[in-house]
């Protein structure tokens, strides 16, 4: 029998890892580096819906790239369009969403890519999460607070969510009626309602380059 059209799309028990073993390969991540002269990152950029985050991934993206080195945006839209297609804006979907999100950005960093994260990822502990994923693996992540008022984001919101978010349109909508936890000790603040895109992006890539 085939699922009804109205089910509701479940996430996947996690595999049991006592039931695998990690695959390093020949080609490790220092030696990786010493190939290619480089080593990846991944650069999350945090913050509230319209704060700023893809425009600033934007335009680093485009600025690395130009400066010769691979880089590649994971935007929360883009993953909520295929990747993540399956998932609500429940706190545990919203946890899976970026357990998914982390664990590609991871990959590339692994193959050398900067890897420019642009999600929400509005929980403390998901965000945690993922950067114990990467030191895991000794891979570099790097967490940036996008860092605008709700007022700003509001007045500046292309898609007009918090104005439907306010009259009861959207639900579990983060900054209106869903919690954002911000980051305590993220590795750099871009206040976006203060600066211009270039100047964040500027000190954006000069983490990430380090």
């Amino acid at each position: 029998m085939s699922p009804s059209s109205d089910a509701t799309p479940r996430i996947a028990a996690p595999t049991d890892e006592r039931n695998l073993g990690r695959e390093p390969g020949l080609v490790d991540v220092a030696v990786r580096a010493t190939a290619l002269g480089y080593s990846g990152a991944t650069i999350w950029l945090t913050g509230l819906p319209a704060s700023g985050k893809s425009t600033v991934a934007e335009l680093a993206e485009q600025e690395i790239i130009g400066r010769g080195r691979p880089a590649f945006r994971i935007d929360g839209d883009n993953l909520r369009r295929g990747l993540c297609a399956d998932l609500g804006f429940a706190p545990e979907d919203r946890a899976e969403n970026v357990r998914r999100a982390a664990h590609a950005a991871a990959l590339m960093t692994e193959a050398g890519v900067i890897a420019l994260v642009a999600l929400v990822s509005p929980y403390a502990a998901d965000r945690d999460a993922a950067r114990a994923l990467h030191e895991r693996d000794g891979l570099r992540f790097l967490e940036v607070f996008v860092d605008a008022p709700v007022s700003v984001c509001a007045s500046r919101d292309p898609k007009q969510l918090y104005a439907r978010a306010a009259r009861g349109e959207i639900s579990d909508f983060t900054g209106v009626s869903a919690p954002y936890e911000a980051p305590v000790r993220p590795d750099l603040v871009l206040r976006t309602g203060d600066e211009p895109p270039e100047a964040s992006v500027e000190r954006l890539i000069a983490l990430a380059l380090a």
